[in-house]
């Protein structure tokens, strides 16, 4: 197959637009949204503005009309500034507004799309509940018929954004007896009675992305709320992991990325013995092995973003790339850690949390332990 990582001089430019926005407006803002565990909803709109929430989205609902490669570019420089700040972006796009686009019906697209892409409204994507995590189809909530509409109910766990989201895509069972198939998809606005949010959860890492537990009690919604107004979703759950996996493969590049420009800049600042720490082989030996790998990740995963963007399967690739990116981030970050010593351990500077943050990658949207058993599977095995 031809197969080309050469980016287009439209990328490029938009690589640079958005490094530039995100070292203007979003590094400003990271200390403050980490130490107070909340995403800083007022870049929804600047990000909207300049056309990023709807990267691959057509320009009928306000969107530019690139591809994934295009998207997965936005997402490298945005987390190579902070990984939980673009983790809450992704959710938004990826997982909340997405779905909506490639299954929704019309009368959806033009309800939620046109203001999720201007940013003037942020959405959620609900399916982990306290007992079901990777086994999506093990889910307990339920949506039953009642006069008409669905009545919800079930607690959901893990929730990006679920304390700030103005509507929420809600994995529900219509039909118990129907495992996975019998899974439905609602599109259920924040002010709907019976919509709680319970708790917002602090966590390890990813601290400016908001996390929450949500409940959903006797909240009944109207039929037209079922995404793409039919019952049985769960292909629009698998294509919203996976593409979501494509980019989590290059968030995850992105935070070794930046653990290693860290570490590199540190080393050949930092003197010990009378010379520099990079002139030390172990040292050199460390960055030559965290850059190898993380050329390596990029790679997987942006061959994963074009199989994508040119309609071919890449359920294979996906998980690769998330899998071997999220294993990469973990050892570059830590041995960023490492070569910053002490420094390494303290929170001014940001390999800290670049380490903090990596380990989520093996964990959100199926462990590493679910990626191999995709592609195991893949591989027919």
């Amino acid at each position: 197959m031809a197969l080309s990582y050469e980016f287009t001089e439209e990328q490029e430019d938009l690589r640079q637009m958005v490094r530039e926005f995100a070292n203007a407006e979003i590094l400003p803002l990271v200390e403050e949204a980490e130490r107070n565990e909340k995403f800083p909803v007022e870049i929804l709109p600047k990000l909207g503005e300049l056309g990023l929430l709807g990267i691959v989205f057509p320009e009928e609902y306000g969107g530019i009309g690139a591809d994934k490669i295009t998207e997965c570019i936005f997402v490298e420089e945005m987390a190579k500034v902070c990984a939980g700040i673009t983790a809450s972006v992704n959710a938004h796009a990826d997982l909340a507004a997405f779905p909506i686009y490639k299954f929704g019906t019309e009368e959806q697209r033009q309800a939620y799309l046109p203001r999720a892409i201007a940013g003037e409204i942020i959405g959620a994507y609900a399916i982990t509940e306290p007992n079901t995590g990777s086994d999506a189809a093990g889910l307990a909530t339920r949506a039953d018929k009642k006069n008409g509409s669905y009545v919800i109910n079930g607690r959901k766990n893990f929730i990006t954004n679920g304390t700030l989201c103005d509507f929420c895509l809600v994995a529900a069972y219509t039909d118990k007896s129907k495992r996975g198939e019998g899974i439905s998809v609602f599109i259920v606005d924040r002010a709907t009675p019976g919509f709680e949010v319970t708790r917002k959860l602090e966590k390890m890492g990813h601290r400016s992305s908001d996390t929450a537990e949500l409940v959903f009690e006797d909240c009944e919604v109207p039929a037209e709320a079922l995404l793409g107004g039919k019952e049985g979703s769960f292909g629009a759950l698998m294509e919203a992991l996976i593409t979501g996996r494509v980019s989590h493969g290059v968030k995850s590049a992105a935070i070794a990325q930046a653990a290693f420009e860290a570490a590199l800049k540190y080393s050949t600042e930092r003197e010990a013995f009378g010379r520099s720490l990079s002139k030390f082989q172990a040292i050199r030996f460390k960055l030559a092995d965290m850059a190898t790998r993380i050329e390596a990740a990029k790679s997987l995963a942006y061959k994963a973003a074009w199989l994508y963007s040119t309609g071919r399967p890449c359920v294979k690739e996906a998980s690769m790339a998330k899998f071997f990116s999220a294993e990469v981030a973990d050892y570059v970050c830590r041995e960023a850690v490492q070569i910053h010593g002490g420094y390494g351990y303290i929170v001014e500077y940001p390999v800290e949390r670049y380490y903090r943050d990596a380990k989520l990658a093996s964990i959100t949207e199926g462990t590493s332990e679910i990626q191999q058993l995709i592609i195991s599977k893949e591989l027919g095995l």
